[in-house]
């Protein structure tokens, strides 16, 4: 089994170690610690060594940070994790409702000044001139430092050193050299010398590498120059490149990662970062060696997006798979959920099915399967102190994804645990015609993701509902479930091209009762011309890329427009005749009765 189910932080272990940060903050005369949730590459998801804010707080989402003063440690979590953060933390620590709440401001408000530190590796320069526009005009400063979590974590884990390996061409449609041409001319238009990569999917992207530093994610950790003449300067552990040297060639120059430091240092010419994820110690460095500096992005994150047509076969076939398992497994739950079956069960045998197609190469992310109010935590990961059984009349939010070396999925399925009311089935179907809008909708080429996601909220805003996370994000092709910069949300105004693969995912959650979500994956296409349309108006379209059926019991039809209603036959309707030869043999018959049309 890929997922493990013991209890990885409690509350209990908190304030003694935060009793121990706050003398070393003593030490070294600061009134404010900031504690990231991120690592030196702004990873969402870290490894062991990196886990410093659920190793201080007992907080173990996947997003938020702390801000730890001598008399209150705020917690800064976003509506994702309100529920759960109150569950996880001590009393010692405050939670605070974020970004409704920003630092700057919480910080004037529990101070009248002090010196707020921070570890440079650990935060990008974006961050670090938000605070410092927030402050400006009072009396705090701000301090680079060495972690003084590190300082007091006594048993903190090695660095991961898996070794990498390379993407095959098939499933990656083009050449690292090819990729490394293509954006060395981009620096060369700009007249740029070189770029700092500090994402470790855009590394291994560029250089058709994946690898095994981060759980659920295939990447390896490492820092990259790309230089204007389409060399590449790596900076990795050599025990990960071990065998990858007839793959990364002559041009890709391997050395050690202590060595950063000194080759940007060593730069000339105009050094392009992206500010949104470069570690404020990098900019440091080249602004101290009087090295200019261009911040227009992260020159693989756009090409990234865009899937070529190879990425694109291998995710649509990865989907038909792993929709099968998704199948199967629905199929076992609609026979089982009633007898007895756990919230670890459901995760189990999920994850048993995605094993059984023998291509599986790790879940996508921890399978969220929560019954009852479980379901309520948006991000809710079971332990074996937290399982609990299913009960007939409730309802559970089964999310979860896996890794094929073809692609990555995420499917979000919402299961009846036999009959359920009313009150639940109504908001259900609010919340498919939310995804069914998503996914019939056509819109004009330059649109971004902020213009959208309304559509998706229509139905819950209607009946005065809504729900506490974004609508959709992007995902990558054997990369991470969570890619930028493509996003369904109101925050996001990068325009959707042809090749983005995102979630489609509206939900409703009820605290202390049920959670809602049902989520499919879509790709922007072009959308064909409509007769009687304007002939100049180019428009795009998604295409669904998951398949599973969605659960007819908890449809409240007359709710459904005839459109919506035929949107949904239809799509039962290739499920059906996608999965039907790819099911078990004990499933086919649940497949035809579930893929029935309404």
């Amino acid at each position: 089994m890929f997922q493990k189910f013991d209890t990885v932080s409690t509350p209990d272990t908190g304030p003694a170690r935060l009793a121990r940060l706050r003398d070393e903050m003593a030490k070294e005369a600061v009134d404010v610690f900031l504690v990231p949730r991120a690592d030196a590459h702004q990873g969402e998801y870290v490894a062991p060594r990196d886990d410093r804010l659920a190793w201080l707080t007992g907080f173990t989402g996947s997003a938020g940070f702390c801000a730890v003063a001598c008399e209150v440690a705020g917690v800064f979590v976003d509506g994702r994790y309100r529920v759960q953060v109150k569950q996880q933390v001590a009393q010692a620590f405050t939670p605070v409702d974020w970004p409704e709440t920003q630092l700057a401001d919480w910080l004037k408000g529990i101070l009248p000044k002090g010196v707020v530190s921070f570890d440079p590796w650990l935060h990008s320069v974006q961050q670090i001139e938000q605070l410092q526009k927030g402050l400006a005009g009072t009396e705090f400063t701000l301090r680079p430092t060495r972690n003084l979590v590190d300082a007091v974590w006594e048993d903190q884990p090695a660095p991961p050193n898996a070794p990498a390996e390379a993407y095959p061409i098939e499933f990656a449609g083009e050449s690292h050299a090819a990729k490394r041409d293509r954006l060395a001319q981009e620096l060369r238009d700009a007249g740029h010398s070189a770029a700092i990569i500090t994402l470790p999917d855009s590394l291994c992207w560029l250089l058709n590498m994946r690898g095994g530093d981060i759980p659920r994610n295939p990447v390896a950790h490492g820092f990259a120059i790309l230089n204007s003449d389409a060399s590449v300067d790596l900076f990795m552990a050599a025990d990960k490149l071990t065998g990858l040297t007839d793959h990364l060639g002559a041009d890709v120059r391997q050395h050690a990662p202590d060595a950063l430091i000194g080759e940007v240092a060593n730069l000339s010419g105009v050094v392009q970062l992206d500010k949104t994820s470069v570690p404020m110690a990098i900019a440091s460095t080249l602004s101290a060696s009087g090295i200019e500096i261009s911040y227009k992005g992260d020159p693989c994150v756009l090409p990234k997006s865009r899937k070529n047509a190879a990425e694109l076969n291998g995710t649509t076939e990865a989907h038909l798979r792993d929709g099968a398992a998704v199948a199967n497994t629905l199929a076992w739950f609609d026979e089982n959920a009633t007898q007895n079956v756990t919230e670890i069960d459901v995760t189990t045998q999920l994850e048993g099915k995605r094993a059984a197609t023998n291509l599986l190469r790790d879940i996508s992310f921890d399978t969220i399967a929560g019954t009852g109010p479980n379901g309520a935590v948006i991000h809710y990961r079971v332990t074996h102190d937290t399982n609990r059984r299913l009960k007939a009349g409730e309802i559970m939010v089964l999310d979860s994804g896996g890794q094929y070396l073809d692609g990555t999925t995420d499917i979000t399925r919402t299961l009846p645990v036999g009959a359920v009311g009313d009150e639940e089935k109504r908001a259900f179907t609010r919340v498919l015609k939310g995804m069914i809008g998503i996914s019939q909708l056509r819109w004009p080429v330059g649109l971004a993701g902020r213009d959208l996601e309304a559509i998706g909220r229509v139905s819950l805003w209607q009946a005065g509902l809504d729900f506490d996370h974004g609508l959709g994000h992007g995902v990558g092709t054997y990369l991470c479930v969570h890619e930028g910069p493509q996003r369904l949300s109101r925050m996001s105004d990068v325009p959707l091209e042809p090749g983005m693969i995102l979630s489609n995912e509206p939900g409703y959650y009820r605290e202390g009762a049920f959670g809602i979500r049902i989520e499919n994956l879509v790709v922007v296409q072009e959308a064909p011309h409509l007769e009687g349309g304007d002939a100049h108006r180019k428009m795009l379209q998604f295409r669904t890329l998951t398949f599973a059926p969605i659960h007819r019991d908890l449809v409240v039809t007359q709710m459904l427009t005839s459109a919506e209603l035929d949107w949904l036959n239809d799509y039962h309707q290739q499920c059906y005749d996608k999965l039907s030869s790819r099911v078990e043999d004990t499933a086919k018959e649940w497949l035809k009765q579930a893929c029935a049309p309404l």
